[in-house]
């Protein structure tokens, strides 16, 4: 078996680009929407992406065995992979982008709950228990930190609220297809049939949902084909790929420590491009959110730190 080895220069350059591309999905969705609703945007992309991945499967020689596959597990997969991103969809529609990526990547601690009850191997550790108990602090605080919604910038209403729930509930659903991957057939599968299976579903249901929805809008403008472009071949394909070959080359546990970038980035890029507002309520939430995301996802890498830490601090000789 190869060994992975630490990110270097070249992964953490790669890592940087990455988790700015995941933050801006958002952005580029929320600044779109007058022009095409951020549902059917993830239609259209989804249905892209799956003719790039087809595509590039045919031209690696790679096989599709779609049918005779895992495809119980696909199918469930890529189920929960479509409520995600209709959530997404719909959440943006009630509250900032900024919230939608933060209440989104929370997937990382519900993924470790949901491991740490189906796999013995993946049970959790001290630290592990700690991001999970400052994530859930950090989002009740999100939620329910009333005196501190009153200082923000701009009034939080009951549709902000509605929207940052249901960028939670797509969390949830992303940890929970981390779950089915990892505990079925998928988890031996290609990277690629595994999304094959989420992208093809993705397409079929958020179309539907679209159009029973009446979310089929499209005013074509420069901006709209530059984000379906963005989305199509940066975020779904490009990302997917680049992302893949560095879990083959590079410690998983050292490149997750990377993810709680997305989410800071995407408050900075809401604030700048969005012009959207900071609200004190939502800062104090999201820090334990975030801090709890980098203890669940890169403990390995944190408990070295703190054991590196604790032998460098030496006690003063007795006199």
């Amino acid at each position: 078996m190869e060994l992975r080895k630490p990110p270097g220069d070249k992964a953490t350059g790669m890592m940087l680009v990455l988790c700015l591309v995941w933050a801006m999905q958002q952005i580029a969705l929320k600044a779109t929407a007058s022009d095409i609703a951020p549902v059917f945007q993830l239609a259209l992309r989804s249905g892209g992406a799956l003719l790039l991945v087809v595509l590039f499967m045919r031209w690696r020689g790679e096989s599709m065995p779609i049918a005779g596959g895992p495809w119980r597990a696909g199918l469930l997969a890529g189920l929960l992979f479509s409520l995600e991103f209709l959530l997404v969809g719909e959440a943006l529609r009630h509250t900032s982008a900024a919230h939608v990526v933060v209440f989104l990547y929370t997937a990382p601690v519900f993924a470790a709950l949901g491991l740490h009850w189906r796999l013995p191997n993946e049970r959790l550790g001290a630290l592990q228990w700690l991001g999970i108990s400052l994530a859930f602090a950090g989002i009740v605080i999100a939620f329910f930190g009333g005196e501190a919604a009153a200082t923000a910038v701009k009034p939080v209403t009951g549709a902000m609220l509605w929207g940052d729930f249901l960028a939670l509930l797509a969390g949830v659903l992303w940890g929970a297809t981390t779950v089915v991957i990892r505990c079925s057939r998928l988890s031996a599968a290609p990277a690629t049939l595994t999304l094959l299976y989420q992208l093809g579903v993705a397409f079929l249901l958020l179309s539907a949902a679209s159009v029973l929805s009446g979310q089929t809008y499209f005013h074509a403008t420069p901006m709209l084909w530059a984000s379906l472009a963005f989305q199509v071949l940066v975020v779904s394909f490009a990302s997917f790929l680049a992302w893949f070959w560095l879990l083959r080359q590079y410690l998983a546990s050292r490149l997750g420590v990377f993810t709680f970038l997305t989410p800071l980035l995407g408050i900075v890029l809401g604030a700048w491009l969005l012009d959207e507002a900071i609200e004190t309520r939502f800062v104090l939430g999201a820090i334990p959110v975030l801090v709890g995301i980098v203890l669940v996802s890169a403990h390995g890498w944190v408990a070295q730190m703190l054991a590196r830490l604790g032998r460098s601090i030496k006690l003063p000789a007795r006199p």
